[in-house]
């Protein structure tokens, strides 16, 4: 049965036709991963085996058939199986089956991630366009996460080791992103990104730096008004408020000149502008962070990889690194709490 003192982590498989479960096989295959947590991943076992079929170097990969988190073998892979039909396996392709499969895993583990039953969620890349065709609200892993938690203002954090972006507006077209920037939204955002940085990353004075919307952050209001009226005194706030909170930066020079090295955290307006820079620095080891959750959610930077699914050919750096932060994350804010895990107060 699970030992006590590891960290159990479950895992959504995603999209079964992408990288994801691959690369789970291959890291797995390391037993010294065994040392530091207890793994479960939520998905038919058919899909597994039908990896090992196509690749011979994965006979070896063994796993233990579970029913529920409780029954999970603290030194063996463990199988939270589900699903009694044939499996539709297309490697590179996605199937209606695929996206079946990913929402029912995620619904399965987010379940017991809120019921305390595993401790940290690992999400395997999916296909929010595919996820889309069988519930039209699907936008993202965020998203899903942060309803099914009854955490509004949850904040996507991407790391690499010190090197923390965050984004202050998710999965949005461009045209609506000017719109979505209130004062109001974006001291919720700083709010979760100063908690997040004392009690998940243990940094006792955050330093964040916020990025402006404009180019050349407005220009003093010549270009676009937002950083003026709305993003400085925002930040001016926390500064009277004895925060260490500086901006609106420019974006291409606060990222061309290294000034980044200088921050804890950086809070960006918009996806391209922060996953842009951050995959530059950090791709292949960088980990998707869903901060201000009274859980602890984590997924690598990358996504389902069709154009090298089922060639073994994928790299498990980003999903190795996601499953280290999320064992130092839970440690962390156990810590800190000094009790147990407590929801974060945001």
């Amino acid at each position: 049965m699970v030992n006590k003192n590891k960290v159990v982590i479950g895992i959504s498989c995603g999209d079964i036709n992408g990288v994801g479960i691959e690369i789970i096989i291959k890291l797995f295959s390391n037993k010294d991963i065994f040392d530091s947590c207890v793994p479960i991943l939520y998905a038919p076992k058919e899909v597994v085996d039908a990896y090992k079929s196509i690749h011979p170097e994965f006979n070896y990969f063994n796993y233990n058939l579970i029913d529920s988190p409780d029954q999970a073998l603290p030194s063996q892979f463990n199988i939270l199986y589900f699903l009694s039909k044939p499996i539709d396996f297309k490697p590179g392709t996605p199937t209606r089956q695929g996206a079946e499969i990913a929402l029912h895993s995620l619904d399965l583990a987010t379940q017991h991630l809120k019921n305390q039953d595993i401790n940290i969620l690992l999400t395997l890349p999916l296909n929010k366009q595919n996820i889309s065709t069988i519930n039209k609200s699907f936008v993202g892993h965020t998203e899903y996460l942060s309803n099914n938690t009854n955490s509004n203002n949850s904040l996507m954090l991407l790391c690499d080791k010190k090197l923390r972006i965050a984004t202050l507006t998710n999965h949005l077209p461009i045209s609506q992103v000017a719109l979505s920037i209130t004062k109001k939204i974006l001291k919720q955002k700083i709010d979760i990104l100063i908690q997040t940085l004392k009690i998940d990353f243990a940094v006792s004075e955050p330093r964040i730096a916020v990025l402006g919307l404009n180019p050349h952050a407005g220009d003093s209001g010549l270009i676009g008004h937002e950083d003026k009226s709305i993003i400085g005194p925002v930040v001016c706030e926390f500064i009277k408020m004895g925060h260490l909170v500086y901006g609106p930066f420019s974006a291409d020079g606060f990222f061309g000149s290294a000034q980044h090295k200088k921050f804890d955290a950086i809070l960006g307006m918009y996806h391209d502008q922060v996953l842009t820079p951050f995959k530059i620095m950090s791709f292949g080891r960088g980990v998707n962070y869903t901060a201000g959750l009274p859980v602890i959610r984590v997924s690598p930077d990358h996504g389902v990889g069709y154009d090298i699914a089922g060639k073994n050919i994928a790299q498990g750096n980003s999903v190795n690194s996601a499953i280290l932060l999320g064992i130092a994350l839970y440690e962390t804010r156990k810590a800190h709490f000094a009790g147990g895990i407590k929801n974060q107060s945001t």
